[in-house]
């Protein structure tokens, strides 16, 4: 999702040495292009840049920016993937009258490119959404540092009801797990929240702190994700008219993945759902994805399999990373590599053996991102177990809404919803509880 999995930390990459990580030294020459310093900007460019972007028309195109999308008012953080002999790191940029992705080109820390791409506004509710149904308010996960904003959705009456929290995938997700027009988020918490069920989602640690977050030295899913997760489980205990023994978790992607690992860290939760949870090696994932894209057209070009080797050497450094590395801040593909050793050896179906509460697997069959091999081992592990529910839908891709042929990256950009059954799916399945 907006190559979310192929994302996984880069965009929150520890400091190392020179050149720095690829989303900071994009996150750097944007920064400079707000300040207008563009002297500056031009200066972190590299030769094809200078000639394609020089610092007139540099200056013009942001005016032009500016002319068109009003002041500019914030940005995220930056979300770096492999690129040739280098990243393209993506920078949403939030003006007053519209949002923007800015693709900006980075090799050996210098700028080599710069793309932009209107973000589409967001698709209408869904229509199984019932917005007399629930009330939506602001809420705060976590408190300190890192504390996060987010939204609960609250069904009408006196409760108490049984609650949900969700769990992004890779990236900086915002609360509603935006991918250009698509919120599927927000089609989940709505559409559960009519049918009579709370739901809590709230911004990624590091959409909000990504800078504090690149200081970590030693990062882990535990602090991405985890961490997270466990405290937004404790507010919904907390929050009047809440079951506090009826909270599920249900994890997206990465967050399917780590299931297992949030069940170990939240035993007060009644049972989890898993949502295209994915079930092998992330760096396995990586340079499968890499080499699927590539080959959507039929034909693989010069420059294709260039990026595939490129990532498949990156790659090929992750598996060749020893424990004794755990003890350096250095990064490998851009990722601190104590975050690759976290997930060494972690088997998410196998792990799940463990997690003896309810759990429910879904699966689009026409994801790409994860497979229905991937589903083929959560089913295997889990076999026989009474409480535990699997189920594929045939025409949904990795944000669970519809499509048709194989699936592809481009259809993100597409208007649509979470399917309706998925919806219903999930809330019979929790009200059975």
């Amino acid at each position: 999702m907006r190559t979310a999995v192929l994302a996984a930390w880069l965009v929150i990459a520890a400091q190392t040495a020179a050149p720095p990580p690829p989303a900071a030294s994009a996150e750097a020459f944007f920064d400079l292009l707000v300040k207008q310093d563009f002297a500056a900007a031009v200066a972190m460019s590299n030769a094809n840049m200078l000639q394609a972007m020089p610092e007139a028309k540099l200056r013009q195109l942001w005016a032009a920016i500016g002319a068109q999308a009003g002041p500019f008012t914030s940005r995220s953080a930056g979300t770096a993937t492999p690129a040739g002999n280098g990243h393209a790191v993506v920078i949403r940029a939030t003006f007053a009258a519209m949002q923007i992705d800015f693709t900006v080109g980075i090799v050996a820390g210098k700028v080599s490119g710069l793309f932009m791409r209107p973000v589409p506004p967001p698709s209408p509710p869904p229509a199984y959404a019932d917005a007399s149904a629930f009330t939506e308010r602001d809420v705060t996960v976590g408190s300190g540092e890192w504390a996060l904003p987010g939204t609960l959705s609250m069904p009408n009456g006196a409760g108490p009801f049984p609650a949900v929290v969700l769990v992004h995938g890779s990236g900086p997700n915002d609360r509603d797990e935006t991918v250009g027009p698509n919120r599927p988020f927000r089609d989940l918490a709505h559409g559960l929240a009519s049918r009579g069920i709370a739901v809590l989602r709230y911004d990624k640690r590091s959409r909000v702190h990504g800078p504090k977050m690149a200081s970590i030295e030693r990062p882990t899913v535990q602090d991405e994700v985890i961490e997270d997760a466990a405290l937004a489980v404790r507010l919904l205990a907390s929050t009047p008219s809440i079951a506090p023994d009826r909270i599920f978790v249900a994890g997206h992607s990465l967050g399917g993945m780590l299931v297992p690992r949030i069940a170990a860290a939240v035993p007060e939760a009644r049972g989890f759902i898993v949502l295209a949870g994915a079930a092998r090696p992330l760096e396995q994932a990586i340079v499968e994805q890499t080499q699927y894209m590539a080959g959507l057209d039929g034909t693989i070009t010069p420059e294709e399999q260039g990026r595939i080797d490129s990532v498949t050497r990156d790659f090929d450094a992750v598996r060749a990373l020893t424990d004794a590395d755990a003890a350096t801040t250095r990064s490998v593909a851009g990722v601190p590599v104590t975050y690759w050793l976290d997930l060494r050896g972690y088997d998410p179906p196998d792990a799940a053996k463990a997690v003896t509460r309810p759990m429910l697997i879904l699966q689009g069959e026409r994801d790409y991102q994860v497979t229905m091999k991937e589903f083929a081992r959560w089913q295997a592990a889990l076999e026989g177990r009474a409480n535990v529910t699997f189920k594929s839908y045939p025409p949904l891709n990795h944000l669970f809404m519809p499509g048709t042929g194989p699936g592809n990256p481009l259809e993100y950009n597409v208007p649509r919803h979470v399917d309706e059954q998925v919806v219903g799916d999930i809330a019979a399945w929790i009200l059975k509880f």
